[in-house]
Parts: structure tokens; C-alpha cells; sequence
């Protein structure tokens, strides 16, 4: 046996990367999805933050508007400084409130509108006592207006909090479109690289199984070298080894056939002249009991040098069987010239044969298609009763095409029909008056039909004997 090289990477290998590529491919996409989802999740938190913030500090706002209400108000009657102090307090507090409301996007203009307004109020706390009671009744109309602006200034808050809303909304959204885009990618994605690896790794399987297909219909003309991974290429090496092997083991049968056959040949030769020497009396007249002897030893020898030419003849089918000349053939012209061929037999024997079924074109070897289409009407014609009809019936399937043949004959044996198709058979049914046959005929014709890679097979029912040939429509 040839010694074995690795070319490539074995079947196994290439599978454990083919499986290691799709699922990095969709790893990666979730790994994607989650850092998505966790930016997503933070821009939430952080869209949540400013909310809150925004929304407590317009509230903050105007408690803090309220308290210099109260405490500027409260200074202009009782000119108190403790309560002027509170008064700023609150002030400067309502400012940096201000402050925050603006860099979390409420316009400045606002802010300006609400320090104008405060100042203006803050002016009316200096002046004469006995202007105080005008000058804080001036007061809370400035500070009404002042809670107009806290109004609007709390309204564009919650404005700015819904845009921030939509605007994470509208993110969100586009991140879960441009999300099922990658995942509906990656998934075609990994469909598509599982389907090609498929048929990638498929095809060397294929050919393994064409490849020993062949050797066991014995078609060994056929080099094998399937290309693939390593551990096919080792497979393909072997089969070849086998079909080398098989070749020789051929050979060698058909050797030594032709030189059993000629070694036999020739003494038998020898001993039928000798035995028809004795029947012609050359030696001297024989007694009838002599005469009998020499008639049985002639009959002996006679149906021994027809099994050997036999023999010969299905060593010699077996091998023409391997080299066939295909082209497109007519089947019903091909059945209707071998019964033409053999028209003085049956209608020697009292048979009608008929054709039936569509017109049907395939590709095949008409030579020894024809000759298996013989095989099986001399067989019907040797087994038919006087009087009886032979039926040949064409149909087809899509993938096949089928040559159906039965006779008039009394059918074959229950204990027979497993091996009717073995060489040199002869079933017990036997018709009376006709010369024993050789048994080979039906091998002959499995061999043929067994070379066009299809298979004929012996149907159960009767009336008598129905064989179906079945033959692949394209080759």
C-alpha cells in the first residue's frame, strides 16, 4: 500500500474552525449588543441625572424666591437687619440655583430676565423709612412678576427634560435598528458560511461515496483521487489501493478462467472424437450395453463442454460490461428489434409478444442493453406455455425508467427467487421437452444492467414470471 501524505488539514480540523469562525462571529455581535446596551444604560442614568437636577432646582428656584419674598418684605415693615441678611441669603442662593438651571440647558436669557428682575427688587429694600410701606407694596408686584419668570423658568426645565427624553429615545431607537441589522447580518452571515462549509466538506464525501459505489458494481477503470482534507486524501489513497488490488484480483480470475477453460478444452475435445471413434465402431462393434455407456459418456461430455464455453461467455459479459458506448437510444424500437431478432422462436413456439408503454428516450449502451433485452425474451419464450403471450410494458418515474417483462410460464419457485440471478442456476420449475439451460443468462443481464447503474429485479405477482429493469434517466 502506497505510503500516506497529509496535504491539508484533516476533516476534523476544518470542521472545529468552520464551527470556531461562526461562532466568533456571533460572539462578537453580542459582545457588541452588551457594550451597546451598557452605553445606552449610562446615557439613561445620565438622562435621568439632569432631570432630576433640572426638576429640583426650578423647585429650588422658587422656594428660594419665596423665602426673599418673605424676608424682604418683612425687612421694608420692621426694618430689621437680621432679616435683610436672610433676604441675601436667600439671594445668593437663588443664584447659584440659577446657575445650575443653566448648564443643565435652560436658556441664559431666562436667567438674565430672572437677575434683572431680582435686582430691581433688591433696589426697592434701600431707601427712607418712611417710604417702606410704598416701596414693599412695589415690592410684591415685582416679586409676582418674579414668579411669572419662576413659572416660565420651571416650564423651560421640564421642556429641556422632555427633549433630553426624546433625544435618548430617538438613540435607543436607532441603536436597536442598527442593532437588528448587525444581528440579522451576522445571522445570514453565519447561515451562509455554515451552508458553504457544508457543501464544502460535503462534496469529498460525495465523491467517497460515488468512488465506492463504483467498486462495488465493479466499475474499476475509473482511477480514484478525491481532493479534500488530509483524512479524505488518506481515504481516496486507500480506495485507489483497493482499486488497484481488485483490478489485479480480476485479472488473475480472468486468467485463470481462459487457462482452466483451454487446459479443459482440449482433452475434452480429445474425448468426444475418442467416444464417437467407439460409437462409429472404428475399434470393433459395440454390444448394446457398450452403445448405452458411449451415449452417456458423448451426453457427459457434451454438457460438460457447454458449461465450459458458459463459462466463458459470463467471464467475457462481466468484463464488456465495465466498457460501455453510450447514446441516447428509443427503447420501444430497441425492445421491437430484439423481438423482430427472435421471431421465428416464438412464433415457433405458438407465443404472441406484445409492446406496451410511452415513448422513452434515455442514455445507455443499446448493444448490451439489447442484449440483456434478449437474454430476458429467450428466457420468457423457453418458459411460456404454447398459446401464451410475452408482455414488455415501458414506463417511467422522474428519476428512472422502467422495462417490465413477463411471461406465460408457471412462474418461478418460492425457494428459487433469491437466487435466480446467481451464475449457472437452474430453478426446479423446468419446461418439459426443451434443452436444459446454462443458467447464466439472467447473471448476463444483471451484470449489463448493474454496468448502466441501474438494477433489474423479479416482481412478486404473477401470472408467471415479471421481471422490471430500472434504469437512471440521466447519466
Amino acid at each position: 500500500m502506497p505510503k500516506l501524505n497529509a496535504a491539508r488539514g484533516s476533516f476534523q480540523q476544518l470542521l472545529l474552525f468552520a464551527f470556531l469562525l461562526i461562532t466568533a462571529l456571533l460572539v462578537g455581535v453580542a459582545l457588541r449588543s452588551v457594550f451597546q446596551y451598557d452605553a445606552l444604560l449610562a446615557q439613561s442614568r445620565n438622562a435621568a441625572s439632569r432631570a432630576l437636577a433640572l426638576s429640583g432646582a426650578a423647585q429650588s428656584l422658587a422656594e428660594r424666591s419665596a423665602a426673599m419674598e418673605r424676608a424682604g418684605r418683612q425687612s421694608l415693615v420692621l426694618n430689621d437687619a437680621v432679616l435683610r441678611r436672610r433676604f441675601t441669603d436667600a439671594s445668593r442662593d437663588a443664584q447659584s440655583v440659577l446657575g445650575r438651571l443653566v448648564e443643565n440647558g435652560v436658556p441664559p436669557a431666562a436667567a438674565d430676565a430672572w437677575r434683572t428682575q431680582s435686582g430691581a427688587i433688591e433696589a426697592l429694600l434701600a431707601g427712607p423709612t418712611e417710604t417702606a410701606l410704598s416701596r414693599e407694596g412695589a415690592m410684591a408686584m415685582q416679586f409676582r412678576d418674579l414668579d411669572s419668570l419662576n413659572t416660565d423658568i420651571a416650564q423651560q426645565a421640564q421642556t429641556q427634560i422632555e427633549a433630553q427624553n426624546n433625544a435618548l429615545s430617538t438613540r435607543i431607537e436607532d441603536a436597536r435598528l442598527r442593532l437588528m441589522r448587525q444581528v440579522l447580518a451576522a445571522s445570514a452571515l453565519a447561515v451562509a458560511l455554515a451552508l458553504a462549509f457544508g457543501v464544502w466538506l460535503a462534496r469529498p464525501f460525495k465523491r467517497l461515496q460515488r468512488a465506492i459505489v463504483g467498486l462495488g458494481e465493479n466499475r474499476l477503470d475509473e482511477p480514484i483521487d478525491i481532493r479534500g482534507p488530509a483524512d479524505v486524501r488518506r481515504v481516496s489513497q486507500q480506495l485507489e489501493w483497493l482499486r488497484l488490488r481488485l483490478t489485479e484480483l480480476d485479472a488473475d480470475k480472468a486468467r485463470f478462467l481462459r487457462h482452466v477453460s483451454h487446459e479443459l478444452k482440449t482433452p475434452l475435445a480429445a474425448l468426444r472424437e475418442g467416444i464417437s471413434l467407439l460409437e462409429d465402431g472404428v475399434t470393433g462393434a459395440l454390444n448394446p450395453a457398450q452403445s448405452e455407456v458411449a451415449q452417456i459418456l458423448q451426453q457427459n461430455a457434451i454438457s460438460l463442454q457447454s458449461q465450459i464455453e458458459a463459462l466463458l461467455r459470463f467471464n467475457a459479459a462481466a468484463f464488456e460490461a465495465r466498457d460501455l458506448h453510450r447514446q441516447r437510444t428509443d427503447l420501444l424500437p430497441l425492445i421491437e428489434e430484439q423481438i423482430e431478432a427472435q421471431r421465428l422462436q416464438w412464433q415457433g413456439s405458438g407465443l404472441q409478444v406484445q409492446v406496451e408503454g410511452e415513448p422513452l428516450a434515455i442514455v445507455v449502451d443499446p448493444t448490451k442493453l439489447g442484449t440483456a433485452l434478449a437474454n430476458l425474451l429467450s428466457n420468457a419464450i423457453r418458459f411460456s406455455a404454447r398459446g401464451g403471450t410475452i408482455r414488455f410494458d415501458v414506463s417511467s418515474t422522474p428519476e428512472t425508467a422502467r422495462i417490465d417483462i413477463a411471461d406465460a410460464g408457471p412462474g418461478i419457485a418460492e425457494g428459487d427467487r433469491d437466487r435466480v440471478f446467481e451464475p449457472f442456476f437452474r430453478g426446479e420449475r423446468q419446461p418439459e421437452h426443451a434443452l436444459k439451460g446454462t443458467g447464466i443468462g439472467l447473471s448476463i443481464v444483471q451484470e449489463y444492467i448493474a454496468a448502466h447503474g441501474g438494477r433489474v429485479t423479479l416482481l412478486p405477482d404473477g401470472p408467471g414470471a415479471r421481471f422490471r429493469i430500472e434504469l437512471p434517466r440521466s447519466v
